[in-house]
């Protein structure tokens, strides 16, 4: 699957795919024409007939139902030695970072999730699971899991799975986005093109981009030869995104993301979770299918994930 409103990354909901990055953010949407410019796509793979693709999303694991939060950016995960170095995040986090498969009657798709704790809550995009019939999840050391929907946020595209009969797993470590500035040196874990586990590395380019997605259930389903309903700088991608959207305010990053990233995390260099990853733009002219990283990628700050936490945890739909 593909990515949001930046395009969120992953079916059963459509990847999206904007125009040339426009220099301010725009909210609401505008009936304008869609041209061949850089599009924006969700950062999922799709391994369906019908183009676009899903993401998937990331969570925090500690205790069997305890989600590990620091205070600040500065709790670190890392061991000593490592400090600092993409290696050692890596090593830290990787255990906590899951592949996510969906399937719905679009067709299936693969993404990202993150655990946030160690009986198997895990964080992902709402437009990688929704409207999925069957959800299969696949933690780094191989073993598969699956998976039940607990809640859904579509206004912030997000949603948290439950695995059956999970224990014992690595919950990461939530970290305070609001910490984040811009040139912190970040690194994304996620499942790009079904690619288990790949690690990439960049900066964070900018705060607070205003990205905006349809929350029509109906709008969420791939279009035909493209990806999920998106809108970006004011111009409409992939399809009317509908009569309801929601837009939401993304950490900008250079770190490679490409379809089946969506969920994943993006995380700081002390291995705390500051984001996940939700889209990312595409070249101009590509399709959701063949998009590929241009250093223009987006996360929701984990601080938005933490806010939203009790409410999916309590079965929120939406």
């Amino acid at each position: 699957m593909t990515e949001s409103n930046v395009n969120p990354e992953w079916p059963p909901p459509p990847a999206y795919q904007p125009t040339a990055l426009p220099t301010e953010p725009v909210t609401r949407r505008r009936a304008k024409k869609r041209g061949p410019v850089a599009l924006l796509t969700a950062v999922a793979i799709v391994a369906a007939a019908i183009g676009g693709g899903t993401a998937y999303g990331i969570q925090e694991l500690t205790g069997d139902d305890t989600v590990a939060a620091s205070s600040s950016t500065s709790t670190n995960v890392v061991p000593s030695s490592q400090k600092g170095t993409v290696a050692g995040v890596a090593e830290a986090v990787s255990p906590s970072i899951v592949e996510i498969g969906a399937t719905s009657n679009a067709g299936s798709s693969t993404g990202s999730g993150v655990i946030i704790t160690g009986d198997g809550e895990i964080i992902t995009n709402n437009h990688v699971v929704s409207g999925a019939s069957e959800i299969k999840v696949t933690t780094s050391d191989g073993k598969e899991y699956t998976a039940q929907v607990v809640g859904t946020d579509s206004s912030k595209d997000l949603a948290l799975i439950k695995l059956d009969d999970a224990s014992g797993l690595t919950a990461a470590t939530l970290g305070d986005s609001d910490g984040v500035q811009v040139g912190d040196q970040v690194v994304a874990i996620g499942s790009p093109e079904g690619l288990t586990g790949t690690v990439t590395s960049g900066i964070v380019s900018a705060l607070d981009r205003d990205v905006t997605v349809s929350t029509d259930e109906g709008q969420q389903q791939r279009q035909p030869g493209g990806g999920w309903p998106f809108e970006f700088g004011g111009q409409e991608f992939n399809g009317d995104t509908g009569s309801s959207t929601t837009t939401y305010k993304a950490i900008q990053t250079d770190a490679s993301l490409n379809p089946g990233n969506s969920g994943g995390a993006l995380i700081d260099m002390n291995g705390n979770i500051i984001g996940i990853n939700s889209a990312m733009y595409s070249a101009s002219g590509s399709s959701s299918s063949d998009a590929g990283s241009v250093g223009l990628g987006f996360a929701i700050p984990v601080n938005t994930v933490k806010a939203d936490l009790a409410e999916l945890r309590a079965g929120a739909s939406g």
